[in-house]
């Protein structure tokens, strides 16, 4: 591993090998509750390590939930969870005024947070709920802060929202706008499991012993871990390759790939571009390297970009899917 320049005051006490222990820490413990699915503890743990929100998409039945309650139990901090539904509102999610009166009968207004203020909060089933209720989450997903009355809540570090979602093609659903779509810094596809591992589900939820997990980490420690990885210097020639995908998945672009010009109607925002660095400087540090790589960020690229391009009504009458234009993306921009 390259080592890093000697930390300035005020940089993380953590070291990119400490770094690293911690987070396979987390995923392992995880792994003793969730059966297989290496790939979606990682890309939820990379997430949270950003500083990120995660939107896990599957049918149900694939342990979504429990992956979030398996991740608050192991690194220790405050968590809440809000079951979506259409009658939900936002007070629901971000609290609400009261009024309230002292022993000497004087009234006044008092705020009641709402379950939105925690550290890690599982919205679950985000995509039941109107489009008015989810974006109660905006203000908290970006700038981890909550508006009230005109007044300003902070919300407390680390914040994480992971949202899990049903596809948009099941009844009683409603598409999550757009914006909030970006606020997302990975999208994550929960595939099926495959026999052996459904065998393994089977044997570790049906019996009478059932898996536990440790603490392994706490708020304090996940913000220092969130620190160190922004510290990870990135080349650039490595960075100009991360700008090159981007303006790729363009159709007004010059010389983008023709799957682009085809099927895309709208290509990733600067948001996308940074969490790809930043994705890409976590897979990195947990690959044991201070120095960002073009395959950390085409490692990235899928969780990062498919909730980002947003498909025109051909490549929606040709059943195209977004993961197929950013692998058609990540063929056609060259390493420079």
């Amino acid at each position: 591993m390259t080592s890093p320049a000697p930390q300035a005051p005020g940089a993380p006490h953590i070291s990119p090998d400490e770094f690293r222990q911690r987070a396979q820490l987390i995923e392992a413990e995880v792994g003793n509750v969730i059966v297989g699915q290496r790939d979606l503890i990682r890309q939820v743990v990379v997430t949270l390590l950003a500083g990120g929100n995660a939107l896990l998409e599957g049918v149900p039945g694939l342990a979504k939930t429990t992956l979030v309650r398996t991740l608050a139990d192991v690194i220790e901090c405050g968590f809440s969870r809000i079951q979506f539904t259409p009658d939900l509102m936002p007070a629901d999610i971000i609290g609400t005024t009261l009024i309230s009166e002292d022993e000497q009968g004087r009234k006044s207004f008092r705020f009641e947070p709402g379950p939105i203020f925690a550290n890690l909060l599982l919205a679950d089933e985000i995509n039941r709920a109107t489009p008015k209720t989810q974006s109660a989450l905006l203000e908290a997903m970006q700038e981890h802060t909550v508006s009230v009355a005109k007044t300003v809540h902070k919300l407390d570090a680390p914040f994480f929202v992971l949202a899990t979602q049903n596809p948009l093609e099941m009844e009683g659903t409603y598409p999550l706008p757009e914006a909030q779509l970006d606020r997302f810094f990975f999208k994550i596809n929960v595939t099926f499991p495959s026999t052996a591992e459904l065998v393994e589900i089977a044997q570790r939820t049906t019996g009478a012993r059932k898996p536990t997990t440790r603490h392994v980490a706490n708020g304090a420690m996940i913000v220092e871990m969130q620190e160190l990885a922004r510290t990870v210097p990135i080349a650039s020639h490595v960075l100009a390759y991360a700008a090159r995908l981007i303006t790729a998945t363009h159709p007004e672009g010059k010389d983008v790939p023709a799957i682009t010009r085809q099927y895309v109607r709208y290509g990733a925002s600067p948001r996308g571009m940074q969490g790809l660095i930043l994705a890409g400087k976590i897979l990195a540090l947990l690959d044991g390297r201070y120095n960002v790589a073009f395959a950390d960020l085409k490692a990235a690229a899928l969780p990062t970009l498919r909730h980002r391009v947003v498909l025109n009504f051909e490549a929606q009458a040709e059943g195209i899917a977004p993961d197929e234009v950013v692998k058609g993306v990540l063929e056609a921009v060259k390493e420079e």
